[in-house]
């Protein structure tokens, strides 16, 4: 297995900017530590080699993202470095689609149009650390198109999956899983999307909603009680060409190992059914007990029944790193999971 990452992750950090939906006003849990925590842990267990992302340049990127959204995450913070302050850049009023489509000349007008939280701050770095990010998906899915490595990770950091084509939120800038699925797709392949973050992939949802070359699966805490709130549930299924290509499976708080497991199974059926060229896993840690953003009840030892049962595919397959905040724990999930995934 080869993995890619990108050691410049560390200049994006909003690790000191208090959460507005924390009761107890946390910290963001979207930090550098969690990149380099999985990086020690991969480098330990020696799967195999790390290698820097190559540049793939901004069309992967604009083909599935607004260049609207990209040209303010990209030149946002200087022009609001111009008005002289040292602040985020973080809205104060959300556009409330699909009521406003027109997009406000102001700065600020154009952060609360793009931007769906106060969680996704643009610092100095953001852009590039978000775009490199996209690289590193990019890069391993095209070894593993190549052929010469049937299973390759995305070190991502930050995540992607809730950056739908033309907002950002939760973490969330660039679509890592979703310009990885767009341009295997414009490769030949048949892609199919399975995410077990603990969080519904909202973004990956909409990019993909209409259409029928991407199947979408998602295992997710349920969106009555659980970020994003508003897209996830079971009822969701797809939109014109792409109806029946859209798979949600919402689950209760403090679900254990058997209904994961199971409902996995069923995601997992659908996906067979599609027979792809290939998979993209967007791979959330944030599944296991002890996840300060999580509630499941799943444990460390879960991890390799899940790989196991993804790897079973024995197709080409890219993983990306989505969500998972326990710090502390993030080295052994991490190899627990492909140690199923990878059968050792």
């Amino acid at each position: 297995m080869h993995t890619f990452y990108d050691a410049g992750h560390n200049r994006h950090d909003p690790g000191q900017l208090p959460q507005a939906n924390s009761p107890d006003n946390d910290l963001s849990l979207e930090v550098p530590r969690r990149a380099t925590v999985l990086y020690e842990a991969i480098k330990a267990a020696a799967f195999g080699p790390i290698i820097a992302p190559g540049d793939f340049g901004i069309e992967p990127i604009g083909d599935v993202h607004d260049y609207g959204m990209l040209n303010l995450l990209q030149h946002g913070y200087r022009l609001w470095q111009e008005e002289k302050t040292s602040l985020p850049l973080i809205p104060h009023t959300y556009s409330v689609r699909p009521q406003s489509n027109r997009i406000p000349r102001s700065l600020w007008g154009m952060v609360g149009y793009y931007c769906f939280d106060s969680s996704t701050p643009i610092l100095a770095h953001t852009w590039d650390v978000a775009y490199w990010s996209a690289q590193t998906a990019v890069s391993a899915a095209a070894l593993a198109y190549a052929g010469s490595q049937k299973v390759t990770y995305a070190l991502c950091r930050p995540p992607g999956h809730h950056a739908a084509s033309n907002m950002y939120g939760g973490y969330c800038y660039l679509n890592n899983a979703a310009i990885t699925a767009n341009w295997l797709v414009q490769q030949g392949q048949r892609v199919a999307i399975v995410d077990v973050d603990y969080h519904h992939g909202n973004g990956t949802q909409e990019i993909f909603y209409g259409r029928s070359d991407v199947l979408y699966c998602s295992l997710h805490a349920d969106p009555f009680n659980e970020y994003p709130f508003f897209w996830g549930h079971g009822d969701e299924y797809g939109d014109g060409p792409g109806r029946s290509y859209n798979f949600n499976y919402p689950l209760p708080r403090h679900t254990d190992e058997a209904l994961y497991l199971r409902t996995l199974d069923e995601a997992l059926s659908k996906v067979r059914l599609f027979v792809p060229d290939i998979l993209v896993i967007s791979l959330g840690l944030d599944i296991i007990a002890g996840d300060p953003a999580g509630s499941f009840q799943l444990t460390v030892d879960t991890l390799p029944k899940i790989g196991a049962r993804i790897g079973a595919f024995n197709l080409p397959m890219v993983i990306i790193q989505e969500g998972g905040y326990n710090i502390p724990a993030l080295g052994e999930q991490i190899v627990a999971f492909f140690n199923g995934l990878l059968g050792k």
